[in-house]
């Protein structure tokens, strides 16, 4: 028993190390993008592998519905945001009929336009479908962000900007960039609930012309 306790509180605290030594400027740097992408109408695709894959659908899902705060049906200017997992007829079909590692790529060239964002999720940051992704967005003009763990893998090197989480441990990573989706998620929704303010501030403050 008691060394199942001590592992479950070095776990714990590896969880919370990592989680301490994300890089603040970094977070805030992305964040900003993300918020760009709003005001732009640009749109904000990501895409990962296994674990991460899911945890795209799950940013994807934060970020879309999240940010349009606390009367998301009465929102009219949303963020657009697509997990490149989610269409399992398209993903499939790229899978098998041009291989694995165009499965990400292929979709952009489809689906991305100049300015837009690119998110991409890897502990390794090396599967050659999330480089393929990275250099596909590149020459497209989107602007690339990786998020990885380990020692960043390739992904760190080709993608614009990433953020690493100190662990070699798959579990610690994927927790870490758990904890990263729903910061950036909240701070994006509390940025955009800001210029939302901002907006109506100026609607309100329209010089009126006066009668006589």
């Amino acid at each position: 028993m008691k060394n199942a306790s001590r592992f479950v509180s070095q776990y714990l605290h590896s969880c919370s190390q990592a989680t301490r030594e994300l890089d603040k400027e970094k977070i805030l740097s992305m964040g900003n993008r993300i918020l760009q992408a709003y005001a732009d109408a640009k749109t904000v695709f990501i895409a990962g592998n296994g674990g991460s894959a899911a945890l795209a659908s799950h940013l994807a899902c934060d970020l879309s519905k999240t940010v349009c705060g606390l009367n998301p049906r009465g929102k009219k200017k949303r963020l657009r945001v697509i997990s490149l997992n989610d269409n399992m007829s398209v993903f499939s079909a790229w899978a098998n009929d041009e291989g694995y590692e165009h499965v990400f790529s292929e979709q952009i060239k489809n689906l991305a336009e100049p300015k837009d964002v690119l998110i991409v999720i890897s502990s390794s940051g090396n599967s050659e479908n999330i480089l393929n992704a990275l250099r596909t967005g590149r020459e497209m003009g989107l602007y690339t962000m990786a998020w990885v763990g380990f020692d960043g893998g390739d992904a760190s090197s080709v993608a614009h900007d990433f953020i690493l989480v100190h662990s070699h441990d798959y579990g610690v990573v994927e927790s870490t960039h758990d904890v990263l989706c729903h910061l950036v998620t909240a701070w994006v929704a509390k940025e955009v609930a800001n210029l939302d303010r901002e907006q109506d501030d100026i609607l309100v403050m329209e010089p009126v012309a006066l009668a006589g």
